[in-house]
């Protein structure tokens, strides 16, 4: 099968190209860099060039299925990156894959898409839950837009499906870097403690769901995925902290609403300074960690088949070898 990657040079695509390639399929990567474009050949993908910050330009080569992983990730900044990458963009690579005569278009989405403005818990949805476009954080409210493209976007011959994996982790991941440097610093705090339960999804558990989906799985859909294990949040940064001989016992915490404020103040802060970078707390990252959220992925073992193989045990290995 001839497969065009997005996102192939990021932290889920640099895993996903060479498993791939090792299953035997023909791997495409959209490249807009010189950098992106020889990190994907050292994969085995074909860099094509294209970027979706620029839609009006995208054109890509005869492919047979499209696997959309690139967005805009961050938790603060100007909304309109966003939107303009994570909306519009996928609009335009679904309109260019079915020109390329795609039959299959899957979809990254995000947990975060059922999360409310309230800051509600999310207990053991499923795929019925309502999503949150218009979302104040504009990282949900993109990747929810984004998914409803492309479940709109199903028609005979050309089939779209959403995978919609919580925090991915694993090997390289935001969470093994940020989180440890942060409590080393003194700058990390919990929220309401971290004792709540979550859902996570290791990075090679969201490939193997891919991986199925290619072959299986009703088009127009989302699936849910996620790790075999639920854990406590509080128990999941341990984890990740005792990787690095931290520990989290004295780590202070916070109730949700002055965190989700300390957030928005220093949001501001980080606008008026004109700063590039988002600041050390913001609202969507108090909404993303700082409640329960856990979900079912029934739908996906049952007609995806998938299993989740990769366990909280072997994924934390991952990280030493």
């Amino acid at each position: 099968m001839k497969i065009l990657v997005t996102g192939g040079s990021g932290f889920l695509g640099a895993r996903l190209i060479p498993k791939l390639v090792a299953d035997g399929h023909d791997v495409l990567a959209l490249s807009r860099s010189a950098a992106s474009v020889q990190k994907v050949k050292a994969l085995g993908a074909s860099p094509v060039a294209g970027d979706l910050e620029q839609p009006n330009a995208l054109s890509l080569p005869p492919i047979d299925a499209v696997i959309h992983a690139a967005a805009v990730f961050r938790f603060a900044g100007a909304r309109e990156p966003y939107f303009r990458t994570n909306v519009t963009g996928t609009r335009a690579l679904l309109q260019a894959a079915e020109t390329a005569g795609a039959g299959s278009f899957l979809y990254v989405s995000a947990g975060a898409v059922v999360m409310d403005d309230r800051g509600s818990p999310v207990h053991n949805v499923d795929e019925s839950a309502p999503t949150y476009p218009n979302s104040f954080s504009a990282y949900i409210g993109s990747k929810a837009q984004g998914e409803a493209a492309v479940l709109r976007a199903n028609k005979p011959g050309f089939r779209t499906i959403a995978i919609r994996p919580p925090a991915i982790w694993g090997p390289g991941d935001a969470f093994s870097h940020a989180i440890p440097e942060a409590i080393g610093s003194g700058h990390f705090a919990f929220i309401g403690r971290g004792d709540y339960p979550v859902i996570t999804c290791h990075v090679d558990n969201v490939i193997e769901a891919l991986q199925c989906a290619l072959e299986r799985g009703a088009g127009g859909r989302t699936y849910w995925v996620a790790d075999q294990e639920r854990i406590n949040f509080r128990d999941f940064i341990g984890g990740l902290a005792d990787l690095q001989g931290l520990s989290i016992e004295k780590i202070r915490s916070m109730p949700y609403g002055l965190a989700f404020a300390i957030g928005r103040i220093m949001e501001i802060g980080a606008a008026l300074s004109f700063s590039k970078k988002d600041p050390p707390l913001s609202r969507t990252m108090v909404r993303m960690i700082g409640r329960e959220f856990t979900a079912s992925d029934a739908a996906a073992r049952s007609e995806l088949g998938y299993v989740a193989k990769v366990s909280r045990e072997e994924g934390l290995a991952m990280y030493r070898s």
